[in-house]
This record gives structure tokens, sequence and C-alpha cells, in this order.
């Protein structure tokens, strides 16, 4: 619940209460929101000052540049997530009172919400998701504006209210100037954000239109809402509405990629992020069209800022390649395909799964939860210790060495 994966060997409506799924939810807003905020929000609430290395590692927990005005931006955080849990909320009442019960309704409802903007992916339904409400449109798009909301960063909140302030409240000015006041990072993650749930929702419709078990007998318009909501969870959410046994092996190997990707810095959602995946992009770009440097929007990425992409997608995996080994190792008799998708969403704090998590063994679960606990604190962390590092500029003579 803490990393907001989603993975269970059980259903959670099986082995706990009502008193059991409050913890979960409450578990799963402290996990999605971070406990380094927890604690300073309570610091600050509490009207204590915070030292510096409080301030900077709080800065970097929350993808600032600088640490003003982190006190004002983490109660926006907070108020943020408070607005948009209750409104999509009370949304997914109208549906769900009806159906449950107003008790029961408002309960699943929140449980529900909380899991989705903290992409958790968990929910009290049973062991089969949310493929209950595959064509409940109402269910669909709530949940996966719930998942894009909160795993696509606060600063990227910060940034776009701030400018729709200027836009309605300042001199009128055009939808295009309003999109180039946005920071350059804003603009880099809305992009990417758009281009992978783009053309995500395009590949899973192709590959499976033809497939009776998930999609094929469905209209074209759910045929795409179908396809679009399994391409926004596997933004690391970790929810379905088909299954993903039945779903073809090339889908799965997509999902596996955008597992890996994940959702933006200092939001909710895991993964090695979409700017890291961007930069990395823009990287090879430059290399293929001859650029010295890597660009993007007519501006230089800094050589440090590529340094710590290289790092951290290195680092990343490396701890997946040494985790799906000791799967292989541990769990022979399982599929390998299948255990390559599980090591990536619990790396990735995804929370799908091929129907695979409660085969695992001991050994097998308790590696699952290792990675889970690096993937959710590891890259935040590694990155952090590369940000604290005092530059050594060392000047030798150059030397050739030849790559690929």
């Amino acid at each position: 619940m803490v990393c907001v994966t989603g993975l269970s060997i059980a259903p959670i409506s099986e082995i706990y209460n009502g008193i059991g799924q409050t913890i979960s939810i409450i578990l799963m807003q402290i996990g999605g929101l971070g406990l380094i905020t927890l604690i300073a929000f309570g610091v600050f609430a509490l009207q204590k000052k915070m030292n510096f290395a409080g301030h900077t590692l709080l800065q970097s927990a929350l993808n600032r540049k600088d640490s003003k005005n982190l006190k004002e931006y983490l109660f926006f955080a907070y108020k943020t997530t408070i607005i948009i849990e209750s409104l999509f909320g009370i949304i997914i009442m109208t549906d769900f009172i009806p159906r449950f019960g107003i008790k029961h309704g408002i309960f699943n409802s929140i449980f529900l919400t909380v899991s989705a903007f903290c992409n958790a992916g968990f929910d009290n339904f049973g062991s089969s998701s949310l493929n209950a409400f595959v064509l409940n449109p109402t269910i669909n798009f709530s949940v996966s504006a719930l998942i894009i909301f909160g795993g696509i960063g606060f600063a990227v909140w910060d940034d776009v209210i701030a400018n729709l302030k200027r836009l309605f409240f300042s001199k009128p000015v055009g939808h295009g100037v309003f999109y180039k006041k946005l920071s350059n990072q804003t603009r880099l993650i809305l992009q990417t954000t758009v281009i992978i749930l783009f053309l995500g929702t395009l590949l899973t419709w192709y590959l499976e239109k033809d497939n009776p078990k998930t999609i094929s007998n469905y209209t074209f318009p759910q045929q795409i809402m179908v396809s679009f909501f399994q391409t926004v969870t596997m933004r690391t959410a970790g929810f379905s509405t088909i299954s993903f046994k039945d779903t073809f092996a090339p889908t799965n190997f997509i999902y596996m990629f955008q597992m890996i990707i994940g959702g933006g810095p200092g939001g909710t959602a895991g993964g090695i992020k979409v700017t890291t995946f961007a930069i990395a992009f823009l990287l090879i770009k430059s290399e293929l069209v001859g650029q010295s440097l890597v660009t993007f929007s007519h501006r230089v990425i800094a050589s440090k800022t590529v340094k710590q992409t290289i790092s951290v997608l290195l680092f990343f995996f490396t701890i997946l390649v040494i985790g799906y080994t000791l799967l292989l190792s541990f769990e022979p008799n399982l599929d390998p395909f299948s255990l390559l998708f599980e090591t990536i969403s619990a790396m990735n704090t995804v929370g799908v799964t091929m129907d695979l998590t409660s085969k695992l063994s001991t050994q097998g679960r308790i590696i699952i939860m290792l990675l889970m606990f690096i993937g959710r604190v590891g890259p935040i962390t590694f990155l952090f210790s590369l940000i604290q590092k005092k530059e050594k500029n060392i000047n030798y003579a150059e030397t050739d060495i030849l790559v690929g």
C-alpha cells in the first residue's frame, strides 16, 4: 500500500474488513504523496522551522529547482489533491451509490478515488480489478483522469494554474501564447504524456481489435475506450478492465515499455519518469542528426541533466535485471514472459499482473516486495545523491573510444 504498487496475493475485499480498508486508504495516501512531504507538512503546520538539509531533501522530493516558497508549494500540493479527489469522488458516487447503496457507495468511491489518484491500483471489488466496469464510461474516464492528474506531477499543476490565472485575470492572450508561457519542463511532460497516451491507445486497439477475449466483440468507440484505459493504467496505476492473461504477447510487450516510462516527476506515479525517457530520446535524436548538444524547444538541456538521466537509466535497469534473474532462479516452473511482466510491474510500482502474484513462492514474494520498495524509494534517493554531490572539474587530454 505504501509503495502504491497494487500487487497482492489475495483480493483486498476478502482479507480486510472496513477498518482494514480504511487503513489501506490512509497508507495509499501516505505512499502517494510521500513520507517526506507528510513530515514537512506536519512541521509547517506546527509552525516549526526546518533546517537546510530538510529543505534540500523536500526540494528534491517535490521536484523543485530551488527551495523558495516550499511551504506555499507544499500546501498547494495538498489542496490540489483534496480538490481533485473530492471532485472525482463525487462523480464516481453518482454511479456507486445507486449500485452499492449510500454507505458502501460512498466508501467504495473514496477507496477507488484515493487509489487512482495515488496511482496505487488497489480496489475493493474482488480479484478481477475493474473488469466489471469495462464498458462503464463514468468509471473508465473518472479513474483515467485521476491517474493522469495524480501521476503528471504537482509542478505541472502549479505551472498550469499560475498561467491560467494570468490568462483569465491579466490582459487577454491567445491559447498559443498561454502554452508558450509554460515552462519547458511542463511542456516536455505534457507533450510526452500526450504522445505516449495516443500511441499506446492506438497500438492497443490495433493489436487487440481481433482478440475475442478482450475487445473484438465491442463497438469501435468501446474498443477505443478500453484501449485508452489500459494505456493510462500502465502509467503505474495498476487497474485493469481486461485480463492481461488474455491479451496478446505483443500487446503486453508494449505495456512493459509503458510501465517503464511511468508518469511525471514529483507526482504519485513511478517508473523512470517521462522526462527521463524524453531526454534519453532527445539524446539519441541529437546523435542521429549530428548535433553536439541535446536540445528541446530551442533550449539546450544541461549536460549535468543528461548525465543524471543516463545514471538513472543504468541504475534502474541494473536493479531490474538482478530482480528478474533472481525470480527466474526461484520460480523455474513459472512462465518467463509472465515473470518479466511481473518484475517490471513491481519495479515501476504499477501493480498489474498476468495472474501470477498469488502463484509466487515465499522467496519470489520477497523479491517482488524488494522491487516495489526500491522502485518507489530507490530512484528518488539515487537521484538525490547525484544532486547532492559537488562537481569535480578534471581536465585531461581527450581520447577516442569506439562504441557500437
